[in-house]
């Protein structure tokens, strides 16, 4: 096989792949997971992402943690003189390193690869966590002919089994098997559940997209209950949410230490001193929190040892610091509630039935008048009531002491909102002189912060922005309110753009968009299973406006043009426009909601096409 007739883009082929799963009746019970695979290697692309495998193996903070054994691997090839030959994989090529304090990774390359060559490895897992029997995904970046899962589930356990996914079972089947558990002095049937898909196509990841596992087409297995084997009670895992609530207001590590008024009162006195209106308080406690506390990296909503302790050192996680944050809020007496929601990576809540190990993120929710604030203070450069990306990701549940809890659309409530202008005039030299202005406001603003921040100074920032456009030199700059997080950024800058070498031309052409323009679609599929989430609606506008010598006019400009999403989703306009001495060109680009729909793709991706071609227009002038 040269390659794959279904998808003939593919580097690589899942010829077949099977998984098993059990638990099995040791001393210790054990989720098992054995997994086989083997894979058609088309050229060198596939080298490292099918080439290199990587498993990941899960911990928790009581030093329980999952194994592995039984790793094989070989990979069968052709030599130079057309003879079938073998490469084991050697044991001591297996790695093992830890990630963090939750994940370790196995990790192990395979030999010998080449072009047309087969890998196939297998290797079991053992788990104690056996409340997260395991997921299977049909789906991955290469297409597969077969996969196939058996999942053995005995009677003691209830588990409720979904398929997620834009994909169908080709097949599947279930099987009684008599008396396959015994632990503890209870015997039962094992469920043999077995699921197949065949001819199963890519999932090709795309721009502006939350986490693959929302679509990548899947098998999901969730504990409802399970018998208890001291006393043959049933224990129900699927809980009702004002269950979840009880046990997170009495948690050590959440509800507990949202009840610290007595800590933090003693700690924002001096904050909040003088301020008698509750925004303002809000305000300086969210700042307090913002510039003691650094983030360490890791999520969680629960507090890892007490928010006490992350003050006295001034960082923590997001369970931390965004805990802290509410505790003091409330000790205030301000309104407040903790909100759970789940990041864009971590991906979707099931809003049917409460699973806790949804929810991966905790941000505080104030409620001042009429008006409540989403905030999370992990980041230096968020303003008030504004939210990290990360966090943008369908609805969250807030958690009152008050009330019971209760869903919420989780939504930016800024724009991403850019106006730029550019006033040139061409020299005698072809040099073009001017200024270039650009206004970064609300999300725009945030990113622009992130950006400059990079950098040790403004003056660096501006070096970097100097060395990437190597026809334009930066003469002078100015950039206002960096420090400001409420504030809208103003970069001024004096430029000379090195653009003809002289003026001896008949006729000269101009690219308006002299800092860069669009020249890529990011939507490539001809098809699309998932939504196109943009986070947040945007704006930009952008004017160039170039004065010509007494000896230049302009022969042709660009065509004007006004384009609409449909149901109201955006528009892209330009505008051209010139006189006897001097042209003007502008656009206004706008994508008015932040998420659309599968339906509206094909829209979307030609609406890319035009703003490519719009941007890519040039503007003759020539010499009278």
């Amino acid at each position: 096989m040269k390659k794959y007739d279904k998808d003939t883009s593919a580097h690589a082929l899942v010829l077949n792949e099977f998984g098993k799963a059990y638990i099995n009746t040791n001393d210790n019970l054990r989720l098992v997971f054995e997994h086989h695979v083997k894979v058609k290697i088309f050229d060198s692309q596939a080298f490292k992402s099918e080439g290199d495998v990587v498993i990941t193996l899960h911990r928790d903070d009581s030093n329980t943690y999952e194994t592995i054994r039984d790793v094989e691997a070989v990979t069968t090839y052709t030599d130079e003189n057309g003879i079938l030959r073998q490469s084991q994989l050697e044991q001591s090529k297996i790695f093992k390193t830890n990630e963090n304090k939750y994940t370790d990774l196995a990790k192990f390359s395979m030999p010998n690869l080449r072009p047309g060559c087969i890998i196939e490895y297998r290797y079991t897992t053992e788990s104690p966590f056996l409340f997260n029997f395991h997921t299977w995904e049909f789906q991955s970046d290469i297409p597969k002919i077969h996969s196939e899962y058996r999942a053995d589930i005995p009677a003691v356990f209830q588990y409720n089994v979904s398929l997620r996914g834009a994909l169908k079972l080709t097949n599947s089947h279930s099987e009684l098997d008599r008396e396959c558990f015994s632990y503890a002095g209870t015997r039962c049937d094992c469920s043999r559940l077995t699921y197949i898909m065949d001819n199963v196509p890519a999932f090709v990841e795309e721009e502006y997209m939350t986490a693959a596992k929302n679509f990548i087409s899947a098998m999901y297995f969730e504990l409802s209950e399970y018998i208890n084997f001291n006393n043959g009670t049933k224990v129900k895992v699927t809980k009702e949410w004002h269950d979840v609530d009880q046990s997170l207001k009495s948690n050590e590590y959440f509800g507990s230490q949202i009840k610290r008024s007595g800590l933090m009162k003693d700690r924002i006195k001096d904050v909040i001193a003088g301020k008698t209106d509750e925004l303002a308080k809000a305000q300086a406690i969210y700042e307090f929190i913002q510039k003691t506390m650094k983030w360490n990296q890791f999520y969680g909503k629960y507090s890892d040892d007490g928010i006490r302790k992350a003050l006295d050192q001034h960082t923590g996680s997001i369970g931390d610091i965004n805990l802290a944050l509410i505790a003091a809020l409330k000790a205030a007496d301000l309104n407040t509630e903790a909100v759970l929601l789940s990041t864009r990576e971590h991906g979707s809540v099931n809003r049917l039935f409460p699973v806790e190990s949804d929810f991966n993120y905790v941000i505080a929710k104030v409620n001042i008048g009429d008006k409540s604030y989403l905030l999370d203070a992990s980041d230096q450069l968020l303003a008030f009531g504004m939210l990290p990306l990360r966090c943008i990701n369908d609805q969250g549940r807030v958690l009152s002491f008050e009330k019971e809890s209760y869903w919420m659309d989780i939504v930016e409530p800024q724009k991403e909102s850019k106006i730029a202008s550019l006033n040139l005039i061409l020299q005698p030299d072809g040099k073009l002189k001017g200024t270039f202005k650009q206004f970064s406001a609300g999300y725009a603003g945030y990113l622009k912060r992130k950006e400059i921040k990079k950098f040790n100074s403004i003056d660096e920032y501006v070096e970097n922005l100097d060395e990437k456009f190597p026809k334009i030199k930066i003469l002078k700059s100015e950039i206002q309110n960096v420090d400001s997080l409420n504030s809208t950024i103003l970069e001024s800058y004096e430029v000379e753009i090195d653009a003809y070498k002289n003026l001896d031309h008949a006729k000269l052409t101009l690219n308006p968009f002299v800092f860069g323009h669009t020249n890529e679609n990011p939507f490539k599929l001809m098809d699309r299973s998932y939504p196109i989430d943009m986070g947040m609606p945007s704006i930009s506008r952008f004017t160039v406006t170039v004065h010509m010598p007494g000896n230049f006019i302009v022969e042709s400009g660009t065509k004007d043009l006004a384009i609409a999403l449909p149901n109201k989703g955006g528009s892209l306009m330009t505008e051209f426009a010139n006189d006897t001495e001097s042209f003007t060109f502008s656009e206004a680009l706008q994508f008015a909601k932040p998420v659309y729909s599968v339906a509206e793709y094909p829209y979307l991706k030609e609406f890319y096409n035009k703003i490519i071609q719009a941007e890519s227009s040039e503007i003759l002038f020539t010499k009278k």
